[in-house]
């Protein structure tokens, strides 16, 4: 009698929309794994159709370090969007960032300490966004669209213009070397890098205070400042973090490079930074998302472009093609969530 019961109380519906206890379970899982099946199925397609070429151990450490600036850049833009914001600057960010590396690199006996200079740099900037957004009441988009512009000026303006190489640039091992895990093989620094980034993005928003008042002011900054949270000082944070991991991405990429250029090193990334974060499933009105997703979402963009280049495929179909899944994905991720929300 009791088994009975049992079956007939997972079998009725449950909630306002007529599903059974076990297809709410399904739905909660699918929610839960958010764009992962995407990654997979696109691992796949683009195994089968590059003659078994995609799925292989070299071919994953490229995309994966294809995906590491953008997962570190990416992770700043989640706090900021999480906000309720924007952050158009990242990409000038970096390539400024980097040009202080270099040429901070250049120093006799203190080449380290370009680390150091790229890293305050793109703390510096984010703390001069998140300023004006919080104190001045300004827009972001119109904030960060502005930095955007200047900054690549500073950036041009610091460098004379001209790329700037060093060819025995002491941090190196950053963007060309590996953390030894025994024999011969090893994990690129970059990829150590942008899944610590994470890691740490993950705690910060999962299991600290700051993390809940991100997710409050986003998704309702009026109420956030009625219950005693100070919103200017987490805005401050979300910009200032996103600027010194700029900065970091910017080091990432002097190292990867030797070299830094302030016209062209980081042109767009700002755009694969918040295709990565809304594909995460990050909601564009603040107080949804999270950092996992936006790990994922990096994998995706760097796995279209490693695949369409295997396969052959023109730059300029590359563009449209990635434009369509990224639409498309995002439709799909969309409608899932709302299903899932009507139950």
């Amino acid at each position: 009698m009791s088994q009975t019961n049992a079956k007939a109380d997972a079998a009725r519906p449950v909630g306002g929309a007529g599903l059974s206890s076990r297809q709410v379970q399904i739905r909660s899982m699918l929610q839960a794994a958010g764009m992962l099946p995407v990654l997979v199925i696109l691992w796949i397609a683009f195994h089968y159709l590059s003659d078994s070429r995609f799925l292989t151990a070299q071919n994953l450490s490229i995309v994966a370090q294809q995906a590491s600036i953008n997962t570190v850049l990416a992770a700043g833009m989640t706090f900021v969007i999480l906000t309720g914001g924007i952050d158009l600057s990242v990409g000038s960010i970096l390539a400024i960032s980097a040009m202080m590396a270099l040429l901070t690199s250049l120093i006799p006996d203190w080449g380290m300490l370009g680390i150091l200079a790229g890293l305050l740099t793109g703390l510096a900037f984010g703390l001069a966004n998140g300023a004006l957004i919080a104190f001045g009441n300004l827009p972001p988009f119109i904030v960060t669209l502005g930095s955007l512009t200047a900054v690549r000026g500073l950036a041009r303006l610091i460098g004379s213009d001209t790329t700037v190489f060093n060819p025995d640039l002491p941090f190196a091992f950053i963007g060309n070397g590996s953390l030894p895990l025994g024999g011969s093989f090893g994990i690129p620094w970059l990829v150590v890098i942008a899944l610590l980034v994470i890691l740490a993005s993950w705690f910060l928003l999962r299991r600290t205070v700051l993390g809940v008042r991100i997710y409050a002011v986003g998704g309702n900054p009026a109420a956030a400042r009625l219950s005693g949270i100070k919103v200017w000082s987490v805005l401050l944070f979300a910009y200032a973090a996103s600027g010194l991991l700029a900065g970091l991405g910017g080091v990432m990429a002097a190292a990867r490079l030797f070299a830094a250029n302030g016209l062209q090193l980081g042109q767009s990334y700002e755009l694969d930074a918040i295709a990565a974060v809304i594909l995460g499933g990050t909601s564009f009105v603040g107080g949804i998302g999270s950092i996992w997703g936006t790990l994922i979402g990096a994998l995706i963009i760097a796995s279209l472009t490693n695949g369409l280049v295997l396969l052959g495929v023109s730059d300029i179909w590359q563009f449209v093609i990635k434009g369509l899944v990224i639409i498309g994905a995002v439709g799909l991720d969309r409608a899932r969530l709302q299903g899932g929300a009507r139950t």
